[in-house]
């Protein structure tokens, strides 16, 4: 198979019966829906609960009112359109608002919705403003996924960050390579232009998302080598995801099956608090078991990863549990003084997300205010 043909109506995905066409279209009302056939013919259409048919087949459960569109607040650190600047080192670029496919469990889905404008198709003011900070030292081009772009325009984006001098890491966020890896194997100018780009010095990232073992094919595995060869270093992060990979031994064939292949394990997330993705959520501290229990199964070079939440006020990685707490800490953080910043809660095996946790205390057990302070950000005190 090559160049795979997109779908992006429910009606034309023909393994499915028509009562399941009419029960799910009336989600696809609601959040968006565009698979391939490449990806689709991954699915053991026989198993109503395949981990891939669930990747990017609608359910009704997405309906479900619970979370937030923009559940992390990116709006919050917008600088200019198509531009946010959170963390002080990294700025981020949403270069495109179309995927391979749409994940069901997407915290930004918010940008395949009509009328979104918080994705732009000239990306001049945002360089600019890298351009202009020069504490900006690695970029992250998302979206939307960068790889559904031309080589051609990509390149045009690599090309300006490489002019900025402080710039040193470009990384790209992609689930192509596994929604679609012939986008790597049949485009050689895509490989040029790494080689070109990721220099001994000024590295490009490709930051892939490979969310269960099946996703990693014969093609899809050419096409990571393809793009290491090429000179970039590749990572691979994912979410825990209900009914996907919610299970240690799924999670250590994902790591080990990685490590083989030379893509390390880089971060995994609790699945955000985002409107729709209840049906995908694990409860937090269910989760972090299951993270530890993959990692135990695995290598050193293997087990890697973190554990961490993307909230609203920073990278909040969950490190541990005892009969009585959780405990969490900051490894990047919106407001300086907490960076690094350790936090014990009283542990509450209900909750989804940071924000469900109201009880805290300190390393001493005494009660930690922390919470309260932190958990609204401060209108128009960002740094």
């Amino acid at each position: 198979m090559s160049r795979p043909k997109y779908v992006t109506k429910i009606d034309q995905v023909t393994q499915l019966n028509e009562d399941e066409k009419k029960r799910i279209r009336k989600v696809t009302e609601e959040f968006a829906f565009r698979a391939n056939d490449y990806y689709l013919s991954l699915i053991d259409w026989n198993d109503p609960k395949d981990p891939i048919r669930r990747l990017v087949v609608p359910v009704e459960a997405e309906l479900e009112v619970w979370g937030e569109l923009d559940a992390s607040r990116e709006a919050e650190y917008t600088k200019v359109p198509g531009l946010e600047h959170k963390y002080n080192a990294t700025g981020l670029l949403l270069v495109n608002d179309v995927c391979g496919a749409y994940c069901r469990f997407c915290f930004r889905k918010r940008i395949f919705m009509v009328e979104n404008d918080e994705v732009v198709k000239d990306v001049i003011a945002g360089l600019e403003y890298i351009r202009d900070h020069d504490e900006i030292t690695n970029v992250l081009l998302t979206g939307g996924d960068p790889l559904v772009m031309s080589t051609g325009k990509l390149e045009r984006i690599v090309s300006r960050l490489r002019d900025i001098d402080h710039v040193q890491i470009i990384r790209i966020g992609t689930k192509l390579p596994a929604f679609n890896p012939y986008r790597i194997i049949d485009d050689p100018s895509l490989l040029e232009m790494i080689r070109k780009y990721s220099t001994t010095y000024k590295r490009m990232y490709f930051v892939v998302h490979f969310n269960h073992p099946r996703e990693l094919t014969d093609v899809a595995v050419e096409g990571l080598a393809l793009l290491r060869d090429a000179g970039a270093i590749l990572v691979n992060q994912t979410p825990l995801i209900a009914g996907v990979i919610d299970d240690a031994f799924v999670l250590s064939e994902l790591f080990n099956r990685l490590s083989y292949i030379g893509v390390p394990p880089y971060y995994v997330f609790q699945c955000r608090p985002t409107l729709g993705n209840k049906t995908y959520s694990i409860p937090l501290e269910r989760a972090y078991e299951i993270f530890e229990q993959g990692r135990m199964n695995s290598s050193g070079l293997a087990r890697r990863a973190r554990f961490v939440m993307s909230h609203a006020t920073g990278k909040v990685e969950v490190v541990g549990l005892t009969g009585e707490h959780i405990h969490f800490k900051y490894l990047r953080a919106h407001y300086d003084e907490d960076n690094s910043r350790f936090l014990v809660f009283k542990r509450d095996p209900s909750a989804y997300w940071f924000d469900d946790y109201q009880e805290a205390v300190d390393a001493n057990g005494v009660e930690n205010p922390f919470l309260a302070a932190r958990t609204e950000l401060d209108s128009g005190d960002t740094p």
